[in-house]
């Protein structure tokens, strides 16, 4: 084989890496748990903002709309109702170790559980004497500890007590102790398979961080474990059994694997905010994003990103790019259906905008545009053509000098 490589020319060489680099990003998306072939569905809307879905059996999905102070509950055969209100305006949602309701309140400023009887009993509202800030989301332990996020959402600089923004834990016996105030916005917080692991993210960043958890009370070696770009922030996460993340972030849901390498988006309208797993098979991904609630099977018969959002607008609105892959230049062709507002950019597969191809007004109708990537190196990007405030869709493209 050295021989053999010695007598490929330069051009060979970097075609012969090239298609190496291309075989082995499509291995990596391939590795991915959403399958291709995936559709998205929206199971509910017509909120204002919603967050902390979670599965209760014999009851469905749980969620917060965390501006109406409601926690509605969501069934296939029911649909929806009210389940809790007032909620306390709460965001994050998690069942205890006895299957019982725990919020993260905003307009509360505390961690609250709902008791079998229907009652309320507050679980955190003061750290040293202080005020919390504004509890966010939570993870629960297999020991029954609780772990939440306090950052200022929902309140103030005034009202303020704290002067931080901490990551805690609840003891089983319900001491509240503070494991780290590092970061700038803790939000969305997990546990790999194993806890031995604790994930955070700070959504002030856009940076999930990675704690070693040790004996329960102690989490050490923060490092950074994946970082989001684009026009949103990180925020909820949830992790599998073979410890992917799927962590909502800009333009969907980010999966992550436990090495850190991005694996795959699932494109969600509206601003993405939470998911969790649900059905009593714990297969399907429900996630809460703007007014609205999707789902998406991971599993058997399972999906991936928003083809059913493609198809509602798969006769009106449309891209496709020709050569794909392309190793020189390309032309994006797009049609509109109405006079609107488009934006096309590129992005590579951390979330990067590298490029913006147009940002205008254009007129219903085709259109066509060339796209030169002379500053761009061979791998895979996405081109995510936007009307107006509607996302319409998202190609992977792949250039290959």
């Amino acid at each position: 084989m050295k021989i053999v490589a010695k007598v490929f020319n330069y051009k060979h060489h970097l075609l012969t890496t090239g298609i190496i680099f291309l075989l082995s990003t499509f291995f990596m998306f391939c590795q991915s748990p959403v399958p291709q072939d995936s559709e998205l569905e929206k199971v509910a809307d017509g909120f204002q903002f919603v967050e902390g879905p979670v599965w209760m059996d014999g009851a469905g999905l749980l969620f917060s709309d965390i501006p109406a102070n409601i926690v509605y509950q969501w069934s296939a055969g029911s649909g929806t109702k009210e389940y809790l209100n007032p909620s306390g305006n709460s965001n994050g949602l998690a069942l205890d170790s006895q299957n019982r309701l725990l919020l993260a309140q905003h307009g509360n400023r505390r961690l609250a559980r709902i008791e079998t009887d229907g009652t309320e009993t507050a679980l955190a509202t003061h750290y040293d004497g202080k005020r919390l800030n504004s509890p966010n989301d939570i993870a629960v332990k297999s020991d029954g500890s609780v772990f939440f996020t306090d950052p200022p959402y929902g309140i103030s600089p005034d009202q303020e007590e704290l002067g931080f923004y901490g990551i805690y834990r609840i003891s089983s016996s319900g001491s509240l102790q503070l494991l780290d105030n590092s970061l700038q916005r803790p939000n969305g917080i997990a546990f790999s398979p194993d806890e031995t692991k604790l994930y955070v993210g700070d959504s002030e960043s856009n940076i999930i961080y990675v704690w070693d958890v040790i004996d329960d009370t102690v989490i050490a070696s923060k490092q950074q474990f994946a970082y989001m770009d684009g026009p949103s922030s990180t925020d909820g996460m949830k992790v599998d059994e073979e410890g992917n993340i799927f962590s909502a972030g800009p333009f969907g849901v980010w999966v992550i694997s436990p090495d850190g390498t991005v694996l795959d988006t699932i494109e969600v309208p509206g601003q993405t905010t939470n998911c969790n797993w649900g059905d009593n098979d714990r297969k399907t991904l429900y996630i809460t994003s703007g007014s609205a609630v999707y789902r998406i099977r991971i599993g058997e018969n399972v999906i991936s990103s928003s083809k059913q959002w493609h198809k509602q607008s798969e006769s009106f609105e449309k891209i496709s790019t020709y050569p794909n892959p392309f190793n020189r230049d390309a032309i994006i062709s797009y049609t509109i259906p109405f006079d609107n507002f488009v934006s096309l950019k590129v992005y590579d597969i951390l979330g990067n905008e590298v490029e913006t191809l147009v940002s205008e007004r254009k007129h219903a109708g085709n259109h066509e545009i060339l796209f030169y990537p002379g500053h761009l190196t061979n791998g895979l990007y996405f081109c995510r053509l936007q009307a107006g405030d509607r996302l319409i869709e998202t190609q992977k493209v792949f250039f290959l000098r």
